[in-house]
């Protein structure tokens, strides 16, 4: 995918803020790496984002789980994507405010993805009994970690979503893309170098097909589509509310 670039004055194709966000969640990648194989621990479970009700679950995780990554191509596409439309934005609005909405976006993601794990969650507690969702609370963790799960569907999928970190950047990367579509709605992007579609559609259609495919929350995706929405969501109250509040938005 490819656009055609707005350029200020003082365009710079790696500005301050992108150029380091892209080298913490390398560094956090390898780190990851060195300490599974050398030391046979797993960063992602320290750091991902645990479900509230999880052992494992700390506050700081809204934050952390933002840097780490379950895969390389996880991390290549959101690093891309991260570049590629982020750092127009960060020349646009300057470092500050593009490392705020950054986060802001990224830790928004996460808080909408644990509500509505919230209220799945809610709907399978009814479908078990006391006793067996105590065995996922207390035992969960721990077959996961053996790469096991439970054989009953409802005590498996509360596992899963309790004891199993979200990680990754597209939360945040996804708020980017919806600024992007927002601020340059005529710019032309090129799918697969081929394809042209203006942003505002691409984002519209993009932000469609992660609703429907959150809703039908089909077995075996392990994708955060409403982690990726929570960031557009984000994203669009903080742009509006720097438009109606800020003298010069951009």
């Amino acid at each position: 995918m490819s656009y055609q670039q707005y350029r200020p004055n003082s365009f710079s194709v790696l500005p301050l803020v992108v150029k380091n966000l892209l080298i913490i969640n390398a560094l956090f990648f390898l780190a990851t790496l060195v300490f599974q194989n050398q030391f046979n621990i797993d960063l992602s479970d320290t750091l991902g984002l645990h479900y509230p009700q999880a052992e494992q679950f700390r506050p700081w995780q809204f934050v952390s789980y933002m840097f780490m990554h379950g895969s390389f191509m996880h991390l290549f596409f959101n690093m891309f994507a991260l570049w590629m439309f982020g750092n127009t934005l960060e020349n646009l609005w300057g470092s500050k405010r593009f490392l705020i909405y950054y986060m802001i976006t990224g830790i928004g993601a996460g808080v909408i993805q644990m509500i509505v794990t919230y209220f799945r969650l809610e709907s399978l507690y009814s479908q078990i009994s006391p006793e067996n969702l105590n065995i996922v609370i207390t035992r969960g963790s721990e077959i996961w970690q053996e790469g096991k799960n439970f054989i009953d569907p409802a005590m498996r999928e509360i596992n899963l979503m309790i004891n199993v970190a979200t990680v990754g950047a597209s939360g945040a990367v996804f708020g980017i893309l919806l600024a992007f579509g927002m601020l340059f709605p005529n710019t032309m992007l090129y799918i697969y170098f081929a394809i042209p579609i203006k942003a505002k559609w691409f984002v519209i259609l993009y932000g469609a097909a992660e609703l429907f495919s959150g809703i039908a929350n089909s077995p075996g995706d392990n994708v955060a589509h409403f982690a990726h929405l929570g960031g557009m969501l984000f994203g669009f109250i903080l742009i509006k509310y720097w438009q109606k509040n800020s003298n010069r938005f951009y």
